[in-house]
């Protein structure tokens, strides 16, 4: 560049010709680095892969009817992103599912098609067969193109285009991977397949011959090589030549890239198996690692030198990513964390359906942040990549990195036990979980958790408990079954799979409105469903508190719920900043009235404990709750409800159904205990509660009013269970029945129990009385 003036190659100056001349001469080059043969290749030189990929895709979508995309699960965003321009498209989820696809004969008239996949994941090095092109082209008859993203496959390993019939129509190249330096991609491009670029309606400087603007629109392309046509303005003319000194600089360290592969494999081969070997001192395998079956590293067909893993702490729990990343970037260990820009691949290893990624990103979730485990399951990984100039020493100095900072190497003896968190309760409990129900709608009805099922216990209470509200359209007020006793008759259903609420309607309701049911999705995010928002910031009074919610501006929603209440009212939303999962910002919080610990002395209150001496950590702070009234969770007692509806049939009554007290959890005795053995309202003298292996703190007696008069099934008003509640249950002028409860979080996050607590139905309930409460403390500083 010192010797030589390069010019524009848009001319005819002897400094233009040179240029031309040296950039010829590299592109020749650079297809003899994959056997591709001039005659049938040629290659368009673009700012890197992504812009090659978008180049293709300009080209099909100006088709005059647009164009079918297909993609693998395992591509890169780059090339999922082309999906949006695409009149159909689909996402194949198995290699299987694309080999059945590319073996079917394909004789019906269709939309132009491109079917797009890597020749080696980016996220975890599996690499895919390179024979799909032949068979698509074979038997799609040429109805379907292939785009080949190699980006990550020349990196470490020869890609022979020899062949042109099995050759990709378009092959994108990112040559800074493959050398370090330029910054430069390449497109490649299979001549006979190149007619359908020529669809491409822009035009930059140097692709056309002429330009007609005045009077007339008018332009033509020029023709006399492919590349003229698609090399839009003036070439990157330095980085294309600091190419050609790459490509002769990298030959002479490393030889062939065949060689690169066969060295870069034995590395790979020895971290996966130091890797996969290491273990803390009980037994757990440090490494979660992201293999395919199908894949084996040493195997140059299958497997690249990549490896996507994930860390477990000695207790289990995974360790967050960016912790690794600080840690490595102190010990000068460049590696990469987070999504890795493989959305379909890492969301199938890491086991994240559609809607808990959602849910993810509404609670704050963004590739390489701190806040990378949710629900006990890390939204990202580790990738450690493997190139040429990568030695044994490396790798042995990452290892050791790991075993250093990660790996748990202490005597068992002074281990906590991994399984549980903490040893059996001193005596065999009497009760255990009999239903587990939420209210996802505020004095909607309720949904209960299907047995078996763990659920989520956050912060605020259990996961979508009431976190939605219906508002009256006038005043503003959040609706109430003790004025509205119909509410009890809608339904709503959590839908997981999908990630919807869906809203169904019973009894005298069904025929009300014309549509069966309504959904909502369950992430809390508007922009992932609608280019326009979805809610509205509002200020709405629950329970007496002025609190700001997001009321939806759905007109069908609003009026399904108005058809069915008879009142005009909103569907709105009082999500914690979070969903448990990071600072609740925007909870309200326990009444005034929880606080259980009450002065020495003062009146002895069910559920309410004078001495305060015991005080866990965090205790006398009032908790986080959603649109709940006074709690984050209730729980009442069955032999409790058994007593009450003795007494209430006594009378001539009709026995209280456990769902008019709206509670969270039902505790019952065990079906083996005797005759006898119930225990009803003990949950009085409850402090503390253990339940599966989570740990609760009881905040006080539940203050209950004429709502739990209202059937739930039938929406009916009857006089009981209050009657008898007020003749049986009343203290200082205020009736009880029930007890608030909160959930006690363990101090320490690095167990599966502490990052994702969950209770199930049929789990073991072991109470704590006052007297016993210094033995829940020590139970629960062994979880912490």
């Amino acid at each position: 560049m010192i010797s030589n003036l390069y010019g524009n190659p848009h001319s005819a100056s002897n400094s233009s010709q040179l240029t031309t001349k040296r950039i010829e001469d590299i592109r020749l080059k650079l297809l003899k680095l994959f056997n591709a043969d001039p005659e049938h290749f040629d290659v368009v030189f673009v700012a890197n892969a992504t812009a090659g990929i978008k180049l293709v895709m300009e080209a099909f979508k100006d088709q005059e009817k647009g164009f079918w995309y297909g993609y693998h699960r395992d591509s890169h965003t780059s090339v999922i992103g082309v999906r949006e321009t695409a009149a159909q498209h689909r996402c194949f989820t198995s290699d299987a599912e694309v080999r059945q696809w590319a073996n079917e004969l394909d004789n019906e008239p269709r939309l132009p098609g491109l079917f797009a996949y890597p020749a080696q994941s980016n996220m975890n090095g599996r690499r895919l067969p390179l024979d799909w092109s032949r068979r698509i082209r074979s038997n799609k008859q040429g109805a379907v193109y292939t785009l080949l993203d190699a980006a990550a496959l020349v990196s470490t390993s020869p890609l022979d285009l020899g062949e042109p019939k099995n050759a990709p129509d378009f092959t994108v190249l990112s040559l800074y991977k493959m050398f370090g330096f330029p910054d430069l991609g390449a497109l490649i491009v299979l001549k006979e397949s190149s007619k359908i670029l020529d669809t491409r309606r822009y035009f930059g400087g140097g692709t056309v011959e002429m330009v007609v603007c005045l009077k007339e629109q008018w332009h033509a392309k020029k023709s006399e090589t492919l590349h003229e046509r698609f090399e839009d303005g003036t070439l990157p003319i330095h980085s294309i030549m600091a190419l050609d000194t790459a490509m002769s600089v990298h030959r002479d360290l490393f030889g062939s890239l065949a060689r690169i592969s066969k060295h870069t494999a034995f590395l790979a081969t020895r971290l996966y198996e130091d890797l996969f070997s290491l273990r803390h001192s009980n037994g757990i395998a440090v490494c979660k690692i992201y293999k395919e079956p199908t894949s084996a590293y040493g195997d140059t067909r299958t497997q690249g030198p990549i490896i996507a893993f994930n860390l477990r702490n000695h207790l289990g729990g995974w360790v967050r990513n960016a912790e690794v990343e600080k840690l490595a970037a102190i010990k000068n260990f460049q590696l990469r964390t987070g999504g890795l820009c493989n959305p379909g691949g890492v969301a199938s290893s890491l086991g994240l359906a559609p809607w808990e990624m959602k849910e993810n990103f509404s609670a704050g979730q963004r590739c390489g942040s701190d806040n990378d485990i949710i629900c006990a399951k890390p939204t990202g990984m580790i990738r450690v990549s493997l190139g040429a100039m990568s030695t044994l020493k490396d790798v042995c100095s990452f290892v050791d990195f790991l075993r250093e900072f990660f790996v748990h190497d202490r005597p068992l003896s002074a281990t906590p036990p991994v399984t549980t968190p903490c040893t059996e309760p001193p005596t065999q409990s009497l009760f255990h979980v009999e239903s587990i129900s939420v209210y996802p709608i505020k004095s909607c009805a309720a949904w209960s958790v299907p047995p078996g099922e763990p659920w989520e216990v956050r912060r605020e209470g259990l996961a979508w408990d009431r976190e939605w509200c219906l508002v009256h359209q006038g005043t503003g007020t959040a609706l109430s079954q003790k004025r509205y006793p119909k509410m009890a008759l809608i339904r709503p259903v959590i839908d997981l799979e999908k990630g919807l609420l869906r809203i169904q309607l019973s009894g005298s309701l069904r025929n009300v409105v014309s549509t069966p049911e309504i959904t909502v999705p369950l992430s809390a995010d508007p922009l992932l469903f609608s280019d326009k928002a979805m809610y509205k910031d509002t200020t709405t009074k629950v329970c007496g508190d002025s609190i700001s919610t997001k009321t939806y501006r759905s007109g069908g929603v609003s009026a399904f719920f108005t058809q069915a209440l008879g009142v005009a009212c909103h569907l709105a939303r009082f999500p914690a900043v979070g969903n448990g999962r990071g600072p609740v910002t925007s909870s309200r919080h326990a009444k005034a009235h929880l606080q259980k610990y009450q002065k020495a002395g003062g009146m002895h209150l069910p559920g309410a404990f004078p001495d305060t001496r015991l005080l866990a950590p965090g205790c006398g702070v009032s908790k986080p709750i959603l649109l709940s009234n006074e709690s984050p969770i209730l729980i009442i007692s069955r032999s409790s409800l058994n007593r009450l509806n003795e007494l209430i049939k006594a009378e001539g009554g009709k026995a209280a159904q456990a769902e008019v007290f709206r509670a969270n959890i039902v505790v019952a005795e065990n079906l083996d205990c005797p005759p006898g053995a119930e225990q009803p309202y003990t949950e009085d003298d409850w402090r503390y509660l253990q339940i599966g292996q989570q740990y609760f703190e009881m905040l006080g007696p539940c203050r209950r009013c004429q709502m739990v008069c209202v059937d739930q099934y039938t929406a009916e008003r009857n006089q009981e269970p209050f009657v008898t509640l007020s003749k049986t249950r009343r203290f200082d002028g205020r009736v009880y029945f029930g007890e608030h409860t909160a959930h006690v979080p363990a101090n320490d996050g690095g167990s599966l129990l502490a990052q994702n607590p969950t209770i199930t139905v049929g789990d073991t309930v072991h109470p704590f009385p006052e007297e016993e409460a210094e033995e829940a403390l020590r139970l629960q500083s062994l979880v912490s």
